[in-house]
């Protein structure tokens, strides 16, 4: 499989499974620009970059940007979610299991 090798969805998001064990899970994100208003609050800490696109986020109350190759950690429990993205936004996220 190509990660950029996809076909961005008409609305909301795509997501993929690259990689799963007990401990990690890494997953591609293809993003419409129509994105469901959802807060997220998950149980794991995420790693997520911006590989194409941009993206409008609130985390824990604050706005952020990311563009092509910016990233972020987020932190288990930590309410989240995706307020705009440009048609085409390709993420890689890395999600870390607490024990």
């Amino acid at each position: 499989m190509n990660i950029f090798n996809f076909i961005s969805p008409k609305e909301g998001e795509d997501f993929t499974t690259l990689f799963q064990n007990s401990y990690i899970k890494i997953s591609r994100i293809v993003s419409s620009s129509k994105i469901e208003k959802k807060v997220y609050i998950q149980e794991d800490d995420e790693f997520v970059v911006v590989l194409e696109g941009k993206a409008k986020l609130e985390i824990d109350g604050h706005i952020v940007t990311l563009t092509k190759g910016e990233h972020i950690f987020i932190k288990a429990k930590t309410p989240h979610q995706v307020i705009s993205t440009l048609s085409g936004t390709l993420w890689l996220a890395i999600y870390f299991k607490h024990f």
